[in-house]
């Protein structure tokens, strides 16, 4: 499942949503339904969090041993920053299939 976080369309607050609407969009009742967001939204928040520390990878570059010197990296504060912003992955899946992004 690959998504770029830019384009993620989904709620950030908690929002109800009909039951009616999520099955008929995933065309199984709403145990199932649920079930199989659920473990989409466990690939979403891996894939999500793979993601992050790949690029916070980048900036572990100070010795761990020297700790010395500790700096503010502004970079890495805005990139933090932009990862909490992102809606919960179970919104995430939500909305895929809301948006006919994903067929259950």
């Amino acid at each position: 499942m690959n998504f770029l976080i830019e384009k993620i369309n989904a709620k950030i607050n908690t929002e109800t949503i009909d039951r009616i609407q999520l099955e008929k969009k995933s065309g199984k009742n709403i145990y199932e339904t649920i079930c199989v967001l659920e473990k989409i939204s466990q690939k979403i928040n891996n894939k999500i969090k793979g993601d992050l520390y790949n690029k916070l990878e980048e900036f572990n570059f100070v010795n761990k041993n020297n700790l010395e010197e500790i700096f503010e990296n502004k970079e890495q504060i805005e990139l933090s920053r932009l990862y909490e912003k992102l809606p919960k992955s179970t919104s995430i899946s939500i909305q895929y299939l809301l948006d006919g992004k994903i067929k259950i």
